[in-house]
């Protein structure tokens, strides 16, 4: 199975909101870098484009956009919402029924490439 295959199968798994945001969020991804490529690591779809950018997840009751550096990346918008602690990464969590920003999820996604 391919990575991208690998993605499609974790998001139809996750059903419900979780499927629809999922679905959401790697078109942001996508449409944030064209060139970004799928990878599947540690049983969740990861975005790469000249080396890890973010993962994609579902939780219990969540689904996490986590940056691999996202300790490094301003965020204006104050996305960011967990894993504050750490050195290196940053994650966002979302809760069902919560509005995405789509365009600063983009430009997080820009800016860690």
């Amino acid at each position: 199975m391919t990575p991208s295959e690998q993605i499609d199968k974790q998001i139809q798994e996750a059903g419900g909101w979780k499927t629809d945001l999922m679905t959401k969020l790697r078109k942001l991804i996508h449409e944030a870098d064209p060139e970004i490529e799928e990878q599947w690591k540690w049983d969740v779809g990861v975005y790469v484009h000249g080396g890890m950018i973010c993962a994609l997840a579902s939780f219990k009751d969540h689904v996490k956009l986590n940056f691999f550096n996202g300790a490094k990346l301003e965020d204006p918008e104050k996305l960011f919402n967990a894993g504050l602690e750490s050195k290196k990464s940053r994650a966002i969590d979302f809760k069902e029924g919560e509005q995405v920003n789509e365009q600063a999820v983009k430009s997080l996604i820009q800016a860690s490439i």
